[in-house]
C-alpha cells in the first residue's frame, strides 16, 4: 500500500500520541495535522497546541476544537433519551464520544485535503472500532491507520526508547508503568489497566478523581430541580441553561455528594472482558431524573417498548454503530416517544445516592382521581375488572384443563 501524504491524527498531546506523530513522519514521511478535542476532559489543552509545535507541526496544521456543547447537545443528549446503559450498568461515557471525534476527524481531513486519518487506539480495546466504523461510514474512502496494530513498539520500554531517540519530551513519572489509564470527558472518566486488572482487588480511592468518597460527602441531603422540555434538561432549579452548562452543573453536584462511581467488569465488543472503574456524576443523577419525569408523562405501551429497544440502542453506541441505519431508526422512535416528555423533577442527593422525591408536568397522564383509595367520584368502576379478569384468564384456565391441572 502506498504511503499516506497527508494524515489527520487524533491528538491527545500526552506520550503515546506525540510517539505516534513522530512514527507517522517516520515511518510514512508524510504531512501530519493534529486535532485535538476539547469535550471537556478538565485539561488545559494548549500545552497539546505547544508540544505539536514543537515535533514540527504548522500552527495552521493544529486544531484544538471546543465540542463541549455540540457533544452534549447532539450526542450524549439523545443517548440519555433512551435512558441508554449498557449490560445494565454502563452509561456509555467513552463510547458516546468517538462518533464526535471521528466526526471532526473526517471534517478536517476534508478541509486539508488528506487522504488518511490515524488513532492512538490500541489492537485490544474497543476504541479502534469505534474510531474507524464512524469514519467508513462517514467516508467510505477514508484510509484509517492504527500504529498500535503496525509498528514494532511493543512494550512501554520501546516506547520511551523511541521518545528519546526523537527527542519527545517525557513527563517523570512516564519513565515508569503508569498504576492505570483514564479517558476522561464532560459525561464521565473510566480508569483501566495495571493497578485495576485483578477484578477480586477493590480499587483504591485515590482512582476515582471526579467524586467525593460518598462516606465522606455531606451529612445533609440536598434537593434540586431539573426541568425537561421533549426529553432534555433544560434548567436547574429553574434557571435555564445551555446543555454543556447542564452537563457541568449536575457533574458538580454529584462530585459534592459521591454520586455516580461504578465498579464494572464488562464484554468488549473484540471479545474479552475487561474491569473498568466509571465516574459518572452528572450523568447519574440526569438518568434518575428523566426516568423520574417519564414515569408521568410516558404512556405505559410506549414506556415498555422503549426500555426493551433500549438494550439494543445501548449496545449499538458501545459497538461503534452511532452513525448505522439502525441506530438512526431506533433515535427515531426514542425522540418520538419524548414529544410529551416535558416537566419538571425533584432529586434528592445524600452520599453516593440519588433519588426522585417529586415530579409534575402539564403533560402529566397520572390522574388522581382513578387511583385514589378514597371516592373517586364514579371515575372507575371496579366492577369492570371482573370481566378484565376473564378475559385475560380464559387462556390459563384452558392451558390446565390441558394439562390435568383439574
Amino acid at each position: 500500500m502506498t504511503a499516506p501524504k497527508k494524515v489527520v491524527l487524533a491528538y491527545s498531546g500526552g506520550l503515546d500520541t506525540s510517539i505516534i506523530l513522530k512514527w507517522l513522519q517516520t515511518e510514512y514521511g508524510c504531512e501530519v495535522i493534529t486535532f485535538t478535542a476539547d469535550l471537556g476532559q478538565g485539561e488545559e489543552l494548549e500545552p497539546a497546541r505547544q508540544k505539536a509545535e514543537l515535533l514540527g507541526i504548522k500552527p495552521e496544521n493544529i486544531h484544538i476544537d471546543d465540542l463541549r456543547e455540540e457533544f452534549v447537545r447532539d450526542f450524549v443528549f439523545p443517548m440519555f433519551r433512551a435512558n441508554a446503559l449498557y449490560e445494565g450498568l454502563y452509561l456509555l461515557g467513552t463510547s458516546i464520544a468517538r462518533p464526535l471525534i471521528s466526526k471532526r476527524l473526517v471534517e478536517i481531513a476534508r478541509e486539508h485535503g488528506a487522504d488518511a486519518v490515524a488513532h492512538g487506539a490500541t489492537g485490544k480495546g474497543n476504541d479502534q472500532v469505534r474510531f474507524e466504523l464512524s469514519c467508513y461510514a462517514l467516508d467510505p474512502n477514508i484510509r484509517v491507520i492504527a500504529p498500535w496494530r503496525e509498528w514494532d513498539l511493543s512494550s512501554r520500554t520501546k516506547l520511551i526508547e523511541f521518545a528519546e531517540q526523537h527527542q519527545i519530551p517525557i513527563a517523570r513519572d512516564k519513565r515508569g508503568e503508569a498504576p492505570f489509564s483514564v479517558d476522561a470527558n464532560l459525561l464521565h472518566t473510566s480508569s483501566e489497566g495495571k493497578a485495576l486488572e485483578d477484578p477480586a482487588v477493590e480499587a483504591p480511592d485515590y482512582v476515582y478523581q471526579r467524586t467525593a468518597n460518598p462516606e465522606d460527602a455531606p451529612d445533609q441531603p440536598e434537593h434540586i430541580e431539573i426541568t425537561f422540555t421533549r426529553g432534555d434538561a433544560t434548567a436547574i432549579n429553574g434557571q435555564e441553561m445551555s446543555p454543556a452548562t447542564i452537563l457541568t452543573a449536575l457533574n458538580e453536584y454529584g462530585r459534592k455528594h459521591g454520586i455516580g462511581r461504578l465498579d464494572f467488569v464488562e464484554n468488549r465488543f473484540v471479545g474479552m472482558k475487561s474491569r473498568g472503574i466509571y465516574e459518572t456524576p452528572g450523568g447519574t443523577i440526569l438518568l434518575e431524573a428523566h426516568r423520574g419525569i417519564e414515569q408521568i408523562t410516558l404512556d405505559a405501551g410506549a414506556g415498555h417498548l422503549k426500555d426493551s429497544l433500549m438494550p439494543r440502542y445501548a449496545e449499538l453506541i458501545y459497538n461503534g454503530f452511532w452513525f448505522s441505519p439502525e441506530r438512526e431508526m431506533l433515535q427515531a422512535a426514542i425522540d418520538k416517544s419524548q414529544e410529551h416528555v416535558t416537566g419538571t423533577v425533584r432529586l434528592k442527593l445524600y452520599k453516593g445516592s440519588v433519588h426522585t422525591v417529586g415530579r409534575w408536568s402539564e403533560h402529566s397522564l397520572y390522574s388522581e382521581a382513578h387511583v385514589t383509595f378514597e371516592d373517586d367520584a364514579g371515575a372507575y368502576d371496579q366492577k369492570d375488572a371482573a370481566g378484565f379478569i376473564r378475559l385475560n384468564a380464559l387462556r390459563l384456565k384452558l392451558l390446565a384443563a390441558r394439562n390435568g391441572r383439574v
